[in-house]
């Protein structure tokens, strides 16, 4: 007992208590945040298609040949059509689209999408860039198209339109890849027309319900 107070001694409890540091996710997060991890893959997502840009405006400067500057141009738009597919959707959003034909030969379609996100993963920035680029760009050249048609440049028409189509594919298949593919769009589909038909089906209630209310009083 102590000698003051007549009590047995208390036992020191220690308050403290171990916390485990990920550190691993911070590292992770840092890293999604940080810089852009894959450079070569960002400038080339957007070297062709902005060079393709810049080559439909300023051709008549470099060159007086429409030959020319019209195979330029579509060497710029397939380039960019094949890295954007096969190379730095994979790399900047983990994502990726093809066809392939099966052995009856009936051609489908696959979209994936990277679900487990790993250090590899891409960085806030690249994704950005990678979504920026495969936007503003068929905006751009849909009004080139329709600056083309009020102009009266329909030489340049056919270019404008594989313009609109090459960049409006690849940016129809990540779309598909970000929402899952045509299964998951065909269910929110399904769930948003759904979820609109309840309340019709609710005033259809009511409305059948007031209507044997009043057939019962009629008969009353």
């Amino acid at each position: 007992p102590s000698p003051l107070t007549g009590s047995p001694p208390q036992a020191l409890v220690d308050d403290t208590e171990d916390v485990s540091l990920d550190f691993g996710s911070e590292e992770e997060l840092a890293l999604r945040k940080a810089k852009i991890r894959h450079p070569l893959a960002t400038f080339f997502h957007l070297f062709f298609r902005v060079s393709a840009i810049i080559t439909y405006l300023f051709c008549d400067w470099f060159s007086n040949s429409f030959v020319a500057c019209f195979v330029t141009i579509l060497l710029l738009l397939s380039f960019d059509f094949w890295s954007v597919k096969n190379v730095t959707g994979r790399l900047l959003v983990g994502l990726r689209w093809w066809n392939q034909i099966d052995e009856d030969g009936k051609s489908h379609w696959v979209f994936e999408a990277k679900r487990v996100p790993t250090i590899a993963a891409s960085t806030e920035a690249e994704a950005r860039i990678f979504w920026l680029g495969l936007i503003i760009c068929p905006v751009i050249w849909t009004v080139f198209f329709f600056s083309t048609l009020f102009s009266l440049k329909l030489k340049w028409l056919a270019l404008v339109i594989a313009g609109i189509s090459l960049q409006t594919a690849n940016l129809y298949g990540y779309i598909h890849c970000k929402l899952g593919g045509q299964k998951s769009i065909s269910r929110l589909m399904s769930r948003f027309f759904v979820t609109a038909d309840v309340p019709k089906r609710q005033t259809r209630r009511i409305s059948e319900d007031r209507t044997e209310e009043h057939g019962k009083m009629g008969t009353r």
